[in-house]
């Protein structure tokens, strides 16, 4: 399964489901409670952005500076229609960036039509063919992957491509379902890391943890009440962390399916981490745990 497209248009407020995103809570560790684990509290709840436009379900839009530049750097992207602003055209131009197609030369309110109202395009937006993505089987050949069990965030998902992208992540593997589309929102926060990390869909999470494991990839979730720090959790190669969601943590049947369960604990007095930043955390400890990966 490739990229899936950005979905029908829906009430301004939801999320990629149709449901209100879930809120933060607040405690101590990171994991099933929640990224503050044991603790009350729910925070406010922060709408996530209406989808822009309506487009054919085989294109996945991209725009910014960073992604539309990484997209022509990659020879796997083929993008359909690219529109930049004078300014947008002259600095691929300085930076010796070969644009296939030719930019149509547009104003940036042409661009701004296309978006949401805060989207930051930087003169740049490109229609493209969703990237391919890797079998369960072919994932597996990496030494790290990540897995993220229902977060629906586009910004936070996008946060985490990014960081995976930079700790050399071989693959992100999410549900088809409940999780948010490798485009528009998500791809603007990668800032380019689409273009380095393939998402692998797989109808059915536990399943496919399953046949990690039976692929001889060793499974850790990340869970405020695991036995032990991540840091004094023996981890090796090939490794798949397992991220749930803001608010709701690992799924209880994802939880049963690891092969271990470890929580990130945290010294100062803000004792709870946004997914994202908890993502980035993990990745470096277990970069760092199981060596740098082949080149």
């Amino acid at each position: 399964m490739s990229e899936r497209p950005t979905p029908p248009r829906r009430p301004s407020g939801s999320g990629p489901d149709g449901q209100r995103p879930r809120a933060f809570s607040k405690g101590k560790g990171f994991g099933s409670k929640g990224f503050g684990g044991k603790g009350g509290g729910s925070g406010r709840e922060r709408p996530a952005a209406r989808p822009f436009g309506e487009w054919p379900g085989d294109v996945a839009i991209l725009y910014g500076m960073h992604s539309v530049i990484e997209a022509l750097r990659n020879p796997r992207r083929k993008i359909r229609r690219l529109l930049a602003t004078e300014n947008a055209a002259k600095r691929l131009a300085e930076e010796g960036i070969i644009a296939r197609p030719e930019p149509e030369i547009v104003r940036p309110g042409e661009i701004d039509r296309l978006l949401e109202p805060d989207a930051v395009h930087q003169g740049l937006f490109a229609e493209c063919d969703p990237l391919p993505s890797p079998s369960l089987k072919d994932a597996a050949q990496s030494d790290l992957l990540l897995v993220l069990d229902q977060i629906t965030d586009p910004h936070n998902v996008g946060a985490i491509v990014r960081s995976a992208a930079a700790l050399r992540v071989g693959a992100i593997i999410t549900t088809a379902r409940h999780s948010p589309s490798a485009t528009g929102v998500l791809a603007k926060a990668a800032s380019g890391g689409l273009e380095h990390v393939p998402f692998c869909f797989v109808p059915n999470l536990a399943r496919a943890l399953e046949e990690l494991k039976g692929l001889g990839v060793q499974v850790v979730g990340l869970d405020s009440e695991g036995p032990a720090d991540l840091l004094d959790t023996e981890l090796r190669a090939p490794l798949a962390l397992v991220l749930g969601a803001e608010g709701k943590g690992l799924r209880q049947l994802t939880r049963q399916t690891c092969d271990t369960l470890a929580r990130i604990d945290l010294p100062g007095e803000i004792v709870s981490l946004n997914v994202s930043n908890a993502a980035v955390l993990a990745l470096h400890i277990a970069r760092r745990s199981i060596g740098k990966p082949a080149t």
